[in-house]
């Protein structure tokens, strides 16, 4: 239990200090930041498959692996589904110029708040099912939240014209993160004989994340070569640390 809460607050902490980079660096260029999202996209796609979907196979049917992974593209997919959208924003009497402000930042919460879900999920089920493997699930998701909060951080310091919100924000995303983490590790300590679904579903979740949220967003723009190599660097790293921590 010590070290789930350790790594709960070791990836609460690494997103809360990209926000506050984001304060400090609040000129960091478009570039930047989606090589840093690509850097956590090859972060979440390789620690879906070594940190949780291949330790599930190992513990349980492939079966039981295959309905998790479905399960965890479903959840994503139906929080997005219900999350309320812009329709709501057209009720508000304010002027469009503030109303698009507002559902700018609504869609960066939003997506805040799916990313954490499976990251949070990620390192507290794969802390219940391997110590050393949870611990390098944790690292890695910590050095990718710094870059990935610096990116959320960045747009709502522009948004909302103001420093402490973006990093209100920044520490209540963090937050939730180990919300996640605890949650994802006490429930799976308990009932252990569905650790494989645990790990499999939280896989599933971290891959539909990252294919539906990340890589669209950084394939955007026109930095294709630099967004790529960001990619590569973060797959690199998850792969040396799963092998030297795992």
């Amino acid at each position: 239990m010590e070290n789930l809460v350790l790594a709960g607050l070791f990836v609460m902490l690494t997103t809360s200090l990209g926000a506050l980079i984001a304060v400090i660096f609040n000129k960091f260029p478009s570039w930047g930041l989606d090589v840093s999202l690509a850097f956590s996209g090859g972060v979440m796609l390789v620690a879906s498959f070594t940190s949780l979907i291949l330790p599930a196979v190992e513990k349980g049917s492939i079966y039981i692996v295959l309905l998790g992974i479905v399960l965890g593209f479903l959840a994503i997919f139906l929080i997005e589904e219900t999350v309320p959208h812009e329709e709501y924003l057209t009720k508000l009497k304010i002027s469009e110029d503030y109303r698009e402000r507002i559902k700018n930042i609504f869609m960066i919460v939003t997506a805040i708040i799916i990313h954490n879900i499976p990251e949070g999920m990620a390192v507290g089920v794969s802390m219940a099912s391997d110590v050393d493997k949870g611990w390098a699930t944790a690292i890695a998701i910590g050095i990718q939240d710094i870059p990935e909060g610096l990116a959320v951080s960045l747009p709502l310091i522009f948004l909302t014209e103001k420093i402490w919100i973006p990093v209100l924000i920044g520490v209540l995303s963090g937050f939730s993160e180990f919300v996640f983490a605890i949650l994802g590790g006490f429930a799976f300590s308990i009932f252990y004989s569905f650790l494989p679904l645990g790990l499999s579903f939280a896989g599933g979740a971290m891959i539909y994340v990252t294919i539906k949220e990340v890589f669209p967003q950084v394939y955007k723009n026109k930095n294709e070569k630099l967004i790529t190599f960001g990619f590569l660097i973060g797959l690199l790293l998850m792969l040396y640390l799963d092998t030297v921590l795992g």
